[in-house]
């Protein structure tokens, strides 16, 4: 089994050290590189951080946009991605995902469900699920809801793309080791 990510930044953030660490080989892949013609990493999976989607913290977006055929050609070849919170209260912060994502911008603490009987609901493992920070929800769903607040408010969706997986979380948490593994985790690697 092939244990392969990559993580969209500008540089390398302690995120690497963390996945690293959970055993898992992890690229950095810079917003050029993401735009380069000439890039073509091969991978499991495609980790995209909190606050893609605010220019005061990060200049990712303009390259998943420029990119968004690139990765939904990854996912229907059966590329994962997981996408967390835009930390931004534009709507449109996700328009370069093959899916409708509507991202409701809103820090907050709060018990969580998640669901059990999903392989990926092991993000929350290493957690205390009485108080997880959020930064935001996904309003009106179209995906299948992993975890949600009491309140009925989905925090973790999956959207099925072609042989992939698009998982769009706004947990303002590393995932669990667990889940890295997991989703991290395939017989082959998919061309990026």
């Amino acid at each position: 089994m092939i244990q392969k990510t990559g993580l969209a930044w500008e540089c390398s953030v302690p995120f690497i050290r963390y996945i690293e660490d959970t055993g898992i080989a992890c690229e950095l892949i810079t917003p050029q590189m993401m735009g380069a013609p000439y890039f073509r990493g091969k991978l499991v999976s495609l980790i995209i951080p909190t606050g893609f989607g605010n220019p005061a913290y990060s200049g990712l977006l303009p390259a998943l946009r420029a990119s968004s055929t690139r990765i939904n050609t990854f996912l229907k070849k059966g590329g994962r991605v997981i996408v967390f919170g835009a930390m931004s209260p534009e709507t449109d912060r996700y328009d370069w995902l093959p899916v409708p994502v509507t991202y409701v911008s809103e820090y907050f603490s709060c018990p969580v469900t998640v669901d059990e009987a999903s392989p990926l609901a092991t993000i929350l493992d290493d957690f205390d699920t009485s108080e997880v920070d959020c930064d935001g929800y996904i309003k009106d769903p179209e995906g299948d809801v992993l975890a949600q607040t009491d309140d009925g408010k989905a925090i973790m969706v999956s959207y099925p793309v072609g042989e992939g997986t698009v998982i769009v979380t706004t947990i303002h948490e590393y995932p669990s080791r667990g889940f890295l593994r997991h989703f991290c985790t395939c017989e082959s690697e998919t061309l990026f």
